[in-house]
């Protein structure tokens, strides 16, 4: 029993100093409550709801580790981790995981325990990205459990905390999204934000609407029927002018970035998405590649009824400039209804922002100076 209540107060001791030399992260880490496990926690472990722990292994940490291992399970839960998963293997998401939370942790000059899963290589990359960079093969375990809605996949965990039904995930999902917003906040305001976590939660807290649904928003909304009052025959009877119903097709302009950090199975994917609903806005689509310039084969010109392909040549090779895009459009005689650009945002903007709507559909992290920027990944 000693060696529980050391542990406990070892741990308490490096939440608080957390809190004074890493702000950000003693915010996060404080929203895990610390609970002794049993048998069935080997290390430490998170359901998003507490931090598990194995009071023999925290004994064996120097205090630097034990900051470390309170930071990894907040990093899990605040990085929505145990929500992302999707239909990926668990063992190898699982894995994936831990070395994004790894990355940033060394990012911020801190001390990983022994064992734990770090690949420079995969500094700065997202779970997601680091994926199918894994070997489904490869021999890798985390250095903790990832308690998710149930202990499939994790044998060490049968005995664990009772699984989180579904409505309770999302509602921690929901709750750690707000404290990180909280979070960041507080410390930017303090002058004590690293830019390592700037770049990796801001995009988090974007709004992750699907992109059909706010593409169809704008266009539903060009394109939808309307009434007009204008003469159309001068044969009708009586000076009386009726309404008539009309309709109007969408002109959209759809831009695609070749420049090679986009790869061609995702290109494939999007022009496939832009197919399953143009037909329904009547959209009358103007498609345009472009690396550092617009490709030969631009622009292409698809009416509502066609079916739109994606370009023939679509392996760009050098940086990325969305200003040829934008002037291409400016040398037309009209306006577009909308711009719709798939990307990942790393490039050379025009310096003004456009007099018509822009969607940027970005795969990444990157920001956008103007219009409506929507995270895919």
């Amino acid at each position: 029993m000693p060696a529980t209540r050391d542990a406990k107060t070892r741990l308490a001791q490096a939440r608080t100093r957390l809190v004074l030399d890493r702000p950000f992260l003693g915010a996060l880490v404080l929203q895990l409550p610390l609970v002794e496990g049993g048998d069935w926690c080997r290390t430490t472990a998170t359901d998003t709801q507490s931090f598990y722990y194995n009071p023999a292994y925290i004994d064996r940490l120097t205090g630097e580790e034990v900051q470390s291992v309170l930071c990894h399970e907040a990093l899990h839960c605040a990085l929505l981790h145990l929500h992302r998963r999707g239909h990926r293997a668990r063992g190898r998401w699982d894995v994936a995981c831990d070395y994004a939370a790894n990355c940033l942790l060394v990012a911020e000059d801190m001390i990983l325990p022994q064992g734990a899963l770090y690949e420079p290589k995969f500094a700065d990359l997202t779970a997601e990205e680091i994926y199918p960079c894994l070997d489904e093969m490869e021999d890798k375990r985390t250095q903790d459990l990832h308690l998710y809605g149930d202990s499939s996949g994790q044998e060490d965990s049968a005995a664990g905390p009772r699984p989180l039904s579904q409505a309770k995930q999302n509602a921690m999902a929901a709750t750690w999204q707000a404290r990180v917003s909280r979070a960041l906040d507080a410390t930017r305001q303090a002058g004590r934000l690293s830019g390592n976590f700037e770049r990796h939660f801001s995009p988090q807290l974007m709004p992750r609407l699907p992109w059909r649904q706010l593409l169809a928003r704008y266009a539903g909304t060009l394109a939808r029927d309307d009434y007009s009052y204008q003469r159309t025959s001068t044969r009708r009877e009586g000076p009386a002018i009726y309404p008539s119903l009309r309709g109007r097709e969408v002109d959209l302009v759809t831009a695609l970035d070749v420049s090679g950090s986009v790869s061609d199975t995702e290109i494939a994917e999007f022009v496939g998405e832009v197919n399953a609903i143009k037909g329904t806005l009547r959209a009358r689509i103007t498609l345009l590649a472009c690396d550092q310039e617009l490709s030969s084969d631009s622009p292409k010109v698809f009416e509502p009824w066609e079916t739109l392909e994606p370009p023939t040549k679509v392996s760009g090779g050098g940086g990325t400039s969305f200003r040829p895009v934008f002037e291409w459009v400016n040398g037309q005689d009209r306006m577009p209804d909308l711009l719709l650009y798939f990307t990942d945002a790393q490039g050379r903007y025009p310096e003004a922002e456009p007099p018509y709507p822009v969607l940027w559909l970005v795969k990444g992290r990157a920001s956008v100076p103007w219009g409506e920027r929507i995270q895919l990944n």
